[in-house]
């Protein structure tokens, strides 16, 4: 007897386990790429309101790279966004040198701007 058999109809694989042939149920294994801090709030966000799409994403194996994605495209939507609101508010290297504080007061509004527009745009999304 076969050791594994593939049905066409259904698209699944069977192994032998004794006499019987039960479905190969487990998703493929792939590489577990680390999830950032954007990738977790997203993984938090579709566990709790987006149940559907968080089982679709399991089940297939596909969650990890998934959430990869969504956290390399927060990150580079922050930098890109602070880089942008720093230079529109002339918020730079003179301001730090003549009022550390107001250097730093700008640049927390600005980052905390950024993380609302990123949950915004792609995390609660």
């Amino acid at each position: 007897m076969q050791s594994t058999i593939h049905n066409e109809q259904n698209g699944l694989d069977y192994t032998l386990c004794g006499e019987y042939y039960p479905p190969n149920l487990l998703p493929p294994q792939i590489e577990e790429k680390e999830i950032g801090i954007w990738g977790m709030r997203h993984l938090r966000y579709i566990k709790q309101h987006k149940k559907v799409r968080y089982t679709n994403l399991m089940t297939t194996g596909k969650l990890n790279v998934y959430l990869v994605e969504i956290d390399e495209r927060a990150q580079n939507m922050k930098a890109v966004l602070i880089k942008q609101m720093s230079e529109h508010k002339g918020v730079n290297e003179m301001l730090k040198k003549r009022n550390q504080i107001e250097w730093v007061r700008k640049m927390n509004n600005i980052r905390n701007r950024v993380d609302e527009i990123i949950n915004n745009e792609i995390i609660f999304n």
